[in-house]
């Protein structure tokens, strides 16, 4: 007993330590900490940086895990299987069983004698031997008596072994399992592309916001000094208070303007971490520029392509071929189901008994002797072993036809899958007409609204000219001021619509993302 409870506290010991060390592993946050310094990134860089930090990217990483142990789960299905057990039984009330002893233990009865026959009397006058048979009286049964099989203390240890010979859902759950492996790995591609589009988006909102605003500051010192200078024109009495006040205004609003944009790009920086996984304490620096030619070259992608499309391109037509492996799939195992199954089996262990539990944990095997009272050794085992192995074969032959309407639901399931092909390719074709019109119209948009900048941002210095040598009003360079200010927000916001209408574009393709795996 002793020896025992050591064993369950070592036990106890060892389940503890790996808990501490499991619990050791495990780290409080998956954040990567904030640097003072602050991060240069270009969007390649922070694509990069997302996909190697993006939580929900580093989760749906955890299922190709999970799908490999899931594919070695099967594969030891295929293995022998081994399992040693044991037990005690304390049987404080012995079962009890009527038995009838006279009706196949009884024995002989009363003796009455015997006759000798007048054959057998001759025999013997003449000198011959003869071989008398005694009579008895027929036994006369006591009825069933109760009668308790087996000791108060039984124990039991024993080793057990199986090995699959034939199984076919053994072998179909190993291609099942290899095509979930590769439908996680398909997932997480998915994720990916996701990942991509939502920081390349974050990233372009942020460099158009941070241009703007640089363009807006720009606006305000331009704008202050000519206020300044119509303020010393007004103390020299060439132009009236109400052109300085209309300045003042026009400046006041441009500030509150640029505030405003300010923190706009305070919450486009903090998206663009979000989309990252970066900490939002840590400060970035963007280093890619907004370049109006790329968003133009485009034209030529649109140009040459074609009506032709191979949609094993996207992401979620690859994840649509897995699900439909794996249903199909799901459809053989279901019919393996009619085969039969073939194992072999072994089994070697012993079965022990003792009125008292000191005496069954004493472990006497055939050896073991007993000196009686009267000094005569006798056999003193309580422990005997057995041992077999053999086939087991299993065949099915009828279960109510629950197997067919499984195979059924099955195959039901896989034409949901196909007809899922069909639904995709559709909205395939939609989304790529969808992106290239988008693409085509903000790429006009974009060249417009340039122009009109260009133009206003004429008009505008005109205007100014001509108010500085006194042949134009005041009230004509506010409203060239206000024109440029809008020019400007349209141009950016058009922009920001032809870049995004470029990540669409090139999701829709297929091409935003490639995935090395």
């Amino acid at each position: 007993m002793k020896n025992t409870f050591r064993l369950l506290m070592l036990a106890v010991v060892l389940s503890f330590l790996g808990l501490h060390q499991l619990l050791a592993q495990t780290p409080s946050t998956g954040q990567s900490p904030a640097s003072s310094a602050p991060m240069a990134l270009s969007l390649q860089q922070a694509i990069d940086y997302a996909l190697q930090n993006k939580s929900t990217l580093q989760s749906q990483r955890l299922n190709e895990q999970i799908a490999s142990a899931r594919v070695n789960e099967v594969k030891a299905s295929g293995l022998p299987q081994i399992n040693i057990g044991g037990g005690v039984t304390d049987n404080f009330k012995l079962q009890r069983q009527l038995v009838d002893f006279g009706a196949f233990a009884g024995g002989a009865g009363t003796l009455n004698g015997t006759t000798l026959t007048p054959d057998q009397l001759r025999n013997v006058q003449s000198g011959q031997s003869v071989v008398l048979e005694p009579a008895y009286t027929q036994v006369e049964s006591a009825g069933p008596q109760p009668l308790a099989f087996g000791l108060r203390y039984q124990g039991n240890a024993a080793v057990n072994a199986s090995q699959p010979l034939f199984n076919a859902s053994v072998f179909l759950g190993l291609k099942a399992a290899k095509v979930y492996e590769k439908l996680a790995v398909r997932q997480s591609q998915q994720t990916e592309v996701e990942v991509v589009e939502q920081v390349s988006k974050a990233y372009y909102s942020t460099l158009v916001a941070s241009e703007r605003l640089q363009l807006l500051a720009r606006n305000v010192q331009r704008l202050d000094t000519l206020l300044y200078q119509t303020e010393q024109t007004f103390k020299e009495g060439f132009v009236e208070k109400l052109d300085v006040q209309r300045l003042q205004v026009q400046l006041n609003n441009l500030r509150i303007e640029q505030q405003n944009a300010t923190r706009l790009i305070d919450l486009s920086v903090a998206l663009l971490k979000f989309q990252m996984g970066l900490d939002q304490r840590q400060a970035v620096n963007l280093t890619d520029r907004l370049d109006a030619a790329v968003v133009e070259a485009e034209r030529n992608r649109l140009q040459s392509a074609g009506n032709e499309f191979d949609y094993s391109r996207r992401i979620e037509y690859q994840v649509l071929e897995s699900q439909r492996d794996l249903a199909a799939l799901d459809v053989r195992n279901r019919r393996a189901g009619y085969l039969p199954t073939l194992n072999l089996t072994a089994n070697y262990g012993f079965i022990g008994s003792d009125p008292r539990l000191g005496g069954l944990l004493d472990f006497r095997g055939p050896n073991s002797r007993a000196t009686t009272p009267s000094g005569r050794q006798v056999l003193n085992q309580n422990w005997f072993g057995f041992g077999n192995y053999g086939l087991a074969l299993q065949i099915p032959v009828f279960d109510g036809f629950r197997k067919r309407a499984s195979i059924q639901q099955g195959k039901l399931a896989l034409e949901q899958v196909q007809k899922g092909f069909t639904t995709l390719q559709q909205g395939i074709d939609l989304e790529r007409r969808q992106s290239e019109t988008s693409l085509q119209n903000t790429l006009d948009v974009l060249a417009n609204q340039k122009a009109n900048l260009e133009l206003a941002t004429e008009v505008a210095r005109v205007a100014k000219i001509k108010f500085q040598e006194g042949v134009g009003s005041n009230l004509e360079v506010i409203t060239a001021e206000t024109d440029l200010r809008q020019a400007q927000t349209n141009y950016y916001t058009s922009l920001y619509d032809a870049l995004v209408a470029k990540v669409d574009f090139d999701k829709a393709a297929g091409t935003l993302y490639q995935s090395n795996k």
